[in-house]
């Protein structure tokens, strides 16, 4: 199974994490880090029993993510 890096944000009303490179749209959220994480992992396997493992191949994998601010 491949290793995805997981985005977890903090926003006023909890956390939310999605995983970097996977093909669709998976998200957990929870009142914690920890929490998000959690549901986000679940969320990850189901997405990987119910559409099979190709789901989570993808071809550019993800080596790093950063993140970076501007001024709109």
């Amino acid at each position: 199974m491949k290793t995805l890096k997981i985005v977890v944000e903090k926003h006023p009303d909890g956390y939310v994490a999605y995983p970097l490179g996977l093909k669709g749209v998976v998200v957990g959220e929870g009142d914690t880090y920890e929490d998000a994480l959690a549901d986000c992992k679940s969320a990850v396997r189901f997405h990987r029993k119910t559409f099979g493992p190709e789901s989570v191949e993808e071809d550019s994998t993800v080596l790093e993510a950063f993140i970076a601010e501007m001024h709109a």
